[in-house]
């Protein structure tokens, strides 16, 4: 249902927002490859977000199945979020001008936000106890020791920030993110069914390997719904695109990769699944710093790559953008695929 609501949805947008003129800006020093994609619709991040709604309530009308706060606090990290970018790029193509909220602002609401998250994710005990986020931090379970209330919510807030900002940052090229997202939504979906069929909860099939997670069955329904909700998008977001998820659609999706590594208790691993966001993200970073530190010391500033981040290097290396997406892809889809290796070869030497 989100895959279809997505594909079908989104071509409504595409004339809706031409109608409305809500055309993506570009700022000054991106690539000149960029500036055909002026004028792009925008915002089609929202569609993203209403499928996955959208499909999750019918779901649960059709199963008659009560939804658990897990997928809850999933969906308003992700609507949050999406609020966020909405007014983000609304600002954008209202003033076309690359500057929408203030970063100031735009940090400010992601950490209302997840604050909200993180209280309720540490909070709705089940009957064994078990609440949505843990008081640990994990990468394939939860690592020893337990950490203070305020460190943990510290921890979760650092999660959201950083999994949106990458996301963003990767949001660069035709079908990149949408792509990306793809997949890694659908690692999340095959961790939360095996969680499911692993679970401490059903201990007499399980065994001693099994996972302390709370609704992983229902984790995996949302996943798969954000999975097919990217993958519907990438039909026009693909080369060349006919919209742009802006950064209402790059927040929400980096809060939900946050939410479920937190919530599956594979927050390190998020790093592995999410590289190519890393990546990414690493390449300003290291891009700022070698520009700062050059200064410093020298007087001249230099930089380490052409433009920041990585795919606008290449960018300007001359790849065609196409190649650009596809090896970036090969790239992304090598992390998910160790990602998962590394996850069940754990449930297996234990």
């Amino acid at each position: 249902m989100a895959l279809f609501g997505a594909l079908f949805g989104t071509r409504l947008a595409i004339g809706l927002f031409t109608r409305l003129g809500l055309g993506q800006p570009f700022r000054d020093g991106t690539p000149d490859s960029h500036q055909i994609k002026r004028g792009t619709p925008t915002m089609g991040g929202v569609v993203i977000i209403v499928a996955v709604d959208l499909s999750y309530l019918l779901a649960k009308l059709i199963t008659m199945e009560k939804p658990s706060i897990s997928a809850v606090l999933v969906l308003f990290l992700i609507n949050g979020l999406g609020v966020i970018g909405f007014l983000d790029d609304w600002l954008k193509v209202t003033r076309q001008h690359s500057r929408g909220l203030p970063g100031m602002l735009k940090i400010i609401g992601q950490l209302l936000i997840g604050g909200v998250f993180a209280v309720g994710a540490l909070s709705f005990p089940d009957r064994r106890d078990l609440t949505p986020a843990s008081p640990f931090i994990s990468l394939l379970r939860d690592i020893p020791p337990q950490l203070p209330l305020v460190l943990v919510v510290i921890w979760i807030l650092l999660m959201i920030v950083g999994a949106s900002n990458g996301v963003n940052l990767t949001d660069g090229l035709d079908g990149l993110a949408a792509g990306s997202c793809t997949m890694i939504f659908g690692a999340y979906a095959l961790i939360n069914i095996w969680q499911y069929n692993q679970s401490c909860a059903r201990f007499a099939s399980a065994g001693p390997n099994c996972y302390e997670v709370r609704d992983p069955y229902d984790l995996a329904a949302v996943a798969l719904a954000l999975a097919g909700a990217c993958f519907g998008f990438l039909w026009w977001n693909a080369k060349p695109a006919k919209i742009i998820m802006g950064d209402t659609g790059a927040l929400s999706l980096g809060g939900g990769l946050a939410a479920f590594a937190i919530f599956s208790r594979t927050e390190l691993l998020l790093i592995l699944l999410g590289g190519l966001m890393v990546i990414e993200a690493g390449s300003l970073i290291l891009q700022t710093s070698y520009f700062k530190a050059t200064r410093r010391l020298t007087g001249t500033p230099k930089r380490l790559f052409k433009n920041s981040p990585l795919h606008n290097h290449f960018e300007m290396l001359g790849w065609g953008e196409v190649t650009i997406v596809m090896r970036f892809w090969i790239i992304a889809g090598l992390c998910v695929a160790g990602g998962l290796g590394i996850f069940y070869a754990e449930w297996l030497v234990r």
